[in-house]
């Protein structure tokens, strides 16, 4: 990670901005009287934008992506000399970065067999949705197709995605909604739905169950869930929530399907969320940090039980899985994620992860001590969130605005940090930090320095 930045003269490239972009997640009115922020290049942890000033990225590229940072040439090269060989084909037929991949990716996932490849998180969940519905038609004449999912997790930003998503700011006027998705309760603890509970772990879990019962397990099919809630509020499922999630799918025949979308490749101090717990899922589904953002990939990882129920019977033309994804063929991500891997393996990060998690927790908790607006600090690895309120004793939320501004505090001082973001009405307070795998103890020292100061201007 040896590059030059460039000197640049942008103005043609902010106003083509101004006039034709349509960003994601962004109010586009002020930017009619205020220039829109173009990131021009990075390196490592570092950003600079169109004004060459320099950024610490503690979001790893605003979506929990760039795992290994920025300016790796090595993944770069790796792409560029794949797709001058061949660029794409549809994955009906093999490629050779395809299947190289697919067996490096199979050897972290003991217990998983096949790796079906997309383009995006939402991709790869419906691919899932879809095995789950056909399954229903194939062994029980259709009936046990439901798909539960988690109040505050998400899935995705397709209409069948939202159906199965817990945000409902992110859902609100896109309905009407996918028929056959059923939500089950959060398990975030601080904000308890039963009261004081000796056991909460067991108390969320045991109300999937109480889900599954009123819809009738003969209907439901398959549990989908993050391993660790992200963008609703950074929530690690308590102690004993994910065994007992495991006993009640195996009880009632539900498939377990575990969306890695954010967790998967590292970043929660293993390659997957789910194996800190000694989950056994039948669908864990990744992207983001899969090639961390040098190409566009995302993977549907199954069982050979799973599997297997699609070549029952090749006399018949309608018992395959019946689905295209036209990205799915292109090279350049399997080529790019073969690298990210090893990057990740021969640098050690997820070992980096888990020492420099240490030192996020401890900075965070030690932020708590002198800032009253911060109720809880929670999260794992490197992906920490902090949710300020307005009272401790109350846990009434912090205002919206006051959240936001401290974003944009840490911004001025050149920190990139993250928080809840049309969400959930009256809870986007939670701050979010998932810096790259190979931050630094300075670096790290750096973000919660940066947050420290926005705390102080902004509450007081």
């Amino acid at each position: 990670m040896n590059r030059t930045l460039t000197a640049n003269d942008l103005s043609e490239v902010v106003e083509a901005d101004r006039a034709h972009m349509w960003h994601h997640l962004l109010q586009h009115k002020p930017h009619e009287t205020t220039d829109p922020r173009i990131i021009v290049e990075g390196r490592g942890t570092r950003v600079w934008d169109g004004t060459g000033k320099e950024h610490l990225d503690a979001v790893s590229g605003g979506l929990w992506t760039v795992n290994v940072g920025y300016g790796r040439e090595r993944i770069a090269d790796a792409v560029r000399d794949q797709i001058l060989k061949m660029n794409f084909f549809s994955n009906s037929l093999g490629s050779v970065p395809g299947a190289r991949f697919a067996e490096m990716l199979i050897d972290k996932m003991p217990g998983m067999s096949r790796v079906y490849y997309a383009n995006s998180g939402s991709e790869a969940n419906e691919k899932a949705f879809k095995m789950v519905r056909q399954i229903a038609h194939k062994r029980f004449g259709g009936k046990k197709h439901k798909i539960l999912y988690r109040d505050r997790d998400y899935h995705g930003s397709t209409i069948a995605t939202i159906s199965a998503g817990g945000h409902e700011q992110r859902n609100a006027e896109y309905g009407p909604y996918t028929p056959g998705f059923v939500k089950v309760p959060h398990c975030l603890e601080y904000r308890s739905q039963w009261g004081d509970v000796d056991d909460y772990g067991l108390r969320a879990a045991n109300a999937i169950e109480e889900v599954i019962l009123r819809e009738g397990p003969e209907t439901v099919g398959a549990l989908c869930l993050e391993p660790i809630t992200a963008g609703g509020g950074v929530i690690v499922p308590p102690e004993g929530y994910w065994p007992r999630v495991q006993e009640i799918c195996r009880k009632y025949d539900i498939l377990l399907h575990i969306d890695e979308v954010v967790c998967g490749i590292g970043r929660t101090g293993k390659w997957f969320g789910y194996q800190h717990w000694g989950v056994e899922p039948d669908f864990v589904t990744m992207a983001k940090g899969v090639a961390s953002g040098y190409a566009a990939i995302s993977c549907m990882v199954t069982t050979e039980k799973v599997f297997e129920l699609f070549k029952a019977d090749p006399s018949d033309p309608m018992d395959y899985f019946r689905d295209v994804s036209t990205f799915g063929g292109c090279t350049a991500g399997p080529a790019a994620a073969i690298e990210n891997m090893a990057i990740i393996e021969e640098e050690g990060l997820l070992e980096n992860c888990q020492e420099m998690g240490a030192r996020l927790e401890a900075n965070l908790r030690e932020l708590q001590e002198r800032h009253e607006v911060i109720g809880q600090v929670r999260g794992m690895g490197l992906f920490w969130g902090a949710e300020l309120v307005a009272d401790r004793d109350t846990k009434e939320p912090a205002p919206e605005a006051k959240v936001l501004a401290i974003v944009g505090d840490c911004m001025k001082q050149g920190v990139i940090i993250g928080a809840t973001n049309r969400s959930l009405p009256g809870y986007n307070n939670t701050l979010c930090i998932s810096p790259p795998l190979i931050v630094t103890a300075d670096e790290i020292d750096q973000i919660t320095g940066a947050i420290d100061g926005a705390l102080t201007r902004v509450f007081g």
